[in-house]
C-alpha cells in the first residue's frame, strides 16, 4: 500500500477561483466502480500526495492542463491512467487517449498498470505504438488507448494514418525531462501535439522541473495548472543512502560481498558506467552464486523486455544494468541499489537527476531501501555535491566493518 509521503505540494494556478480541492479518498472522486476495484486490486487504500491533488485536476469537467514535477515511486504513474480510464467512451472503438513515454520499457510498464486498473473495464484496450509493432496502412486502430515512443506514434499518426489525430481528447506525457534531453523526441512530441484538436486535454508529467522542461511545457500546453514539489523534498526521504571509499573495482566487489554477508537482499539493483565493468561484474556475481541478470543497450527490444519481466518475478535476484535502465524500471521487491560508479556527466561533475533516479528503483511506494555508492578516493567530492545539491546525508561506512553494515 502507499505509505503516506511527506511532500508538500505546491499548485501554482492560473485561475484561483477554480476549484481546486484535494481528495483523502479515492471514493471522493468521480470514479465509475469498476476503476476503485481495479484501484484497491493495485494496493492502494488511499491517495498518495500526487494523487490526492492531481486526480480532481484531472478528472474536473470541463477538462483542465496540467503540468506535474512528480518523482516515481510516488504513484503518479496510476494517477494518469485512472485519468485515461476514466476520459474514454468504451463504445466508441477508436484511439481516443495517446500517452508519450521516451523508452519502450516505460510505455509496457504504464501498460502493465492500465490493465491492472482497467482489468474490469470489460470493453477498453490498449495497443503500443513501439518498435517493432505492426501497424498496417489503410487499416485503422480500434483501441481507445494507444501508449508509444514518441517515433513510432508520429509515424502511426502522420505517415502510415492508423489513427485520426482529430478524435483524440486526451494527451498524456510522461518523463518530459528525458524527451527534452534526448534528440528528437521534443520534436516528435511537439509535432504529435500540434495535430489535436483544440479541446484535447493535456497532461505533462516530469520528476525534475528545470527551466528548459518548463519552457518545453509552456510550448505545448495552454493555460495549465502547474504542481510542484519543493525542491527539497525531491530525495527519497525513506532510501538510507550511504557510500564506501574504495581503490579498485576488486576492492568495490569485495565491500558488494561483505553487504550481501551481512543484510537481507530481496533484490538487489546494481548500476555501472560501462558495459565492460557491467559484463565483468556479471562474470564474478555469477561464480559466486548469484542469479544475475544484465541490462545494456545492446539488447534487442524483446530481450530487455524479457530481462526485465524475469527480475520482476524473481528468476534473477540481482539487476546489473548501465544507465539505459535508470528510470522507470519499478520492481517492488528491491531493496537495495548500488551505485558501482556514481554517475558523472561530461565535466565530470555528478549527474544529480541520474542518482535521484537510480536511489528511486528502491524504497518504492514507501517501503524502506538503502542506497549503496561506491567511489574511488579522488571521487569523494562528488558524495558531498550531492549531499549539498539535495539536502541530504550520505553516511561513509567502512566496507570491512560487519558489525557496522549488519545494523543498518
Amino acid at each position: 500500500s502507499l505509505v503516506e509521503s511527506s511532500h508538500r505540494v505546491e499548485i501554482l494556478q492560473q485561475d484561483p477561483s477554480s476549484p481546486l480541492f484535494s481528495v483523502k479518498t479515492f471514493e471522493e472522486l468521480p470514479l465509475k466502480k469498476e476503476l476503485l476495484q481495479g484501484i484497491y486490486i493495485m494496493g492502494f487504500n488511499r491517495p498518495s500526495k500526487i494523487q490526492e491533488t492531481a486526480l480532481p485536476i484531472m478528472l474536473a469537467y470541463p477538462p483542465q492542463n496540467l503540468i506535474a514535477q512528480s518523482q516515481s515511486g510516488t504513484g503518479k504513474t496510476a494517477a494518469f491512467v485512472l485519468a485515461m480510464l476514466s476520459r474514454v467512451n468504451a463504445a466508441e472503438k477508436y484511439p481516443q487517449c495517446l500517452c508519450l513515454a521516451p523508452t519502450y520499457e516505460l510505455a509496457l510498464q504504464i501498460g502493465c498498470v492500465i490493465e491492472t486498473i482497467g482489468r474490469f473495464c470489460a470493453d477498453i484496450k490498449v495497443t503500443y505504438a513501439v518498435r517493432g509493432s505492426q501497424a498496417l496502412q489503410g487499416t485503422t486502430l480500434e483501441e481507445q488507448i494507444v501508449i508509444g515512443t514518441p517515433g513510432t506514434m508520429l509515424d502511426w499518426c502522420f505517415k502510415r494514418r492508423v489513427i485520426d489525430v482529430k478524435k483524440i481528447n486526451m494527451f498524456v506525457l510522461d518523463e518530459a525531462d528525458i524527451m527534452i534531453d534526448t534528440q528528437g523526441l521534443s520534436y516528435q512530441s511537439i509535432r504529435i501535439q500540434r495535430a489535436l484538436p483544440k479541446g484535447c486535454q493535456m497532461l505533462l508529467f516530469s520528476a525534475t522541473f528545470k527551466e528548459t522542461v518548463r519552457a518545453f511545457a509552456v510550448q505545448i500546453i495552454s493555460n495549465p495548472i502547474v504542481i510542484k514539489l519543493r525542491e527539497e523534498e525531491l530525495t527519497l526521504s525513506n532510501i538510507r543512502q550511504c557510500f564506501f571509499v574504495c581503490r579498485s573495482r576488486e576492492e568495490k566487489y569485495r565491500a558488494l560481498c561483505n553487504i550481501y554477508g551481512s543484510i537481507t537482499i530481496g533484490q538487489a539493483m546494481i548500476f555501472c558506467q560501462t558495459r565492460r565493468s557491467a559484463d565483468w561484474l556479471s562474470v564474478e556475481m555469477s561464480q559466486d552464486g548469484h542469479r544475475v541478470a544484465i541490462l545494456t543497450a545492446e539488447l534487442t527490444v524483446a530481450q530487455r523486455a524479457d530481462v526485465i519481466q524475469r527480475f520482476r518475478d524473481g528468476k534473477e535476484k540481482v539487476l546489473i544494468a548501465t544507465n539505459v535502465c535508470a528510470r522507470g524500471i519499478d520492481v517492488e521487491q528491491v531493496t537495495i541499489v548500488v551505485n558501482f560508479t556514481l554517475p558523472t556527466n561530461q565535466k565530470s561533475e555528478p549527474d544529480f537527476e541520474t542518482y535521484l533516479h537510480r536511489i528511486g528503483r528502491t524504497g518504492r511506494f514507501g517501503k524502506k531501501g538503502i542506497a549503496f555508492s561506491m567511489v574511488e578516493s579522488q571521487n569523494v567530492g562528488l558524495v558531498q555535491m550531492i549531499e549539498e545539491h539535495f539536502r541530504t546525508e550520505i553516511k561513509q561506512l567502512d566496507p570491512d566493518d560487519m558489525d557496522e553494515l549488519e545494523k543498518l
